[in-house]
């Protein structure tokens, strides 16, 4: 498998996940890229959506219907949710040795009736909705190898479940006491126009959005549960900052009765000692998004905070790398029996 060469479509190839994949798997060594799909930007060579991506020899864009499946061994998905389902439901019926990983949302939750009370349609594939595996690639890595379909989590989810989850599963914190303030890149909210990512509205400032409601709730809620093997109920309010890239994480937790701050850095630092991507940083060393600017990479800090048996847990990713397209490369890897690390060498881009 080191040699062979693995061919791959890319189905939203002109959004942000999309683009940042084929920067990744343009220099994977086992890859080659044989399907674009983008319906609004169909005949186009990749460079007129993003001329970084010039003279790469990569195929030109195609609408969905035109695509070849019968072309591809895999298929990266970064599709708005909700336009997912029914696509990678017809070609994996048609072609059903194919590999998915969904970028979108369709496929996250595991509660069919969940997903449609958070996203206000009914799931259009439940057949395959109990077959998809949760691709948090540290903590479900031996499901992910076996799948045939992968759910890649929100950017959100992999920056608070990277933080939170070994802690749930060792019952170091008080599952009713979870509190998260998230802050998000602009490009985290995708390439469409909208206008509180204009420029005029989303410069120089920084805003709160989606209070109480925001969609990534669930899919954080469903496996910290899973973890405490009870229901939980956390207090998620993400923000949008004037950045392009980037995300933090911070968590405000009780410790479990006996438990100190030092106690849940140790246990992180040995969940993830052997572990490529994820780094638990020493007792009072501060996680930053510039320290993760285009890497596959998680900091995760731990400090004790001034309140009596609480702790604060911070994490910093790329949200368009470890939070969406390098983490979807690395289940790919996993998936194909190749080595976790291939394709996402790169070091994180500083200043």
């Amino acid at each position: 498998m080191a040699d062979k060469k693995i061919r791959v479509g890319v189905l939203g190839a002109s959004g942000y996940t999309g683009a940042d994949l084929l920067r990744l798997a343009v220099r994977h060594p086992n890859i080659d890229t044989t399907v674009l799909t983008a319906n609004s930007h169909a005949g186009k060579p990749i460079e007129d959506v993003f001329p970084h991506l010039r003279g790469l020899g990569l195929p030109p864009l195609v609408t969905v219907e035109e695509a070849n499946w019968s072309n591809v061994d895999a298929v990266f998905c970064g599709l708005p949710h909700g336009t997912t389902q029914q696509i990678t439901a017809s070609v994996l019926k048609s072609h059903p040795k194919v590999k998915f990983i969904d970028m979108s949302a369709d496929f996250r939750l595991r509660d069919a009736d969940t997903y449609r009370r958070w996203y206000g349609v009914r799931h259009q594939a439940p057949e395959l909705q109990s077959e998809a595996v949760y691709g948090l690639t540290e903590h479900y890595r031996q499901d992910i190898a076996k799948a045939r379909l992968v759910a890649c989590p929100g950017c959100y989810p992999t920056a608070v479940l990277s933080a939170m989850l070994p802690l749930a599963k060792l019952a170091l914190i008080d599952p009713s006491q979870i509190i998260i303030d998230a802050k998000s890149g602009v490009s985290g909210a995708g390439r469409g126009l909208k206008q509180n990512t204009l420029f005029c509205e989303a410069g120089e400032g920084m805003s709160p959005y989606a209070v109480g409601t925001h969609r990534h709730a669930p899919e954080i809620e469903q496996e910290v549960g899973r973890a405490f093997g009870s229901k939980v109920i956390v207090n998620f309010t993400p923000h949008l900052v004037p950045m392009s890239r980037g995300e933090l994480c911070t968590h405000y937790v009780r410790c479990a009765d006996g438990t100190t701050p030092d106690d849940l850095r140790a246990a992180l630092a040995a969940f993830y000692a052997s572990q490529s991507f994820v780094h638990v940083l020493k007792a009072g060393e501060m996680p930053a998004t510039q320290h993760v600017r285009g890497s596959n990479n998680v900091l995760i800090a731990v400090f004790a905070d001034r309140i009596p048996g609480r702790a604060i847990v911070i994490s910093a990713l790329d949200n368009l790398v470890k939070g969406s397209a390098g983490q979807a490369l690395q289940n790919f890897n996993l998936m194909f029996g190749l080595p976790e690390t291939v394709g996402l060498e790169q070091v994180a881009l500083f200043p």
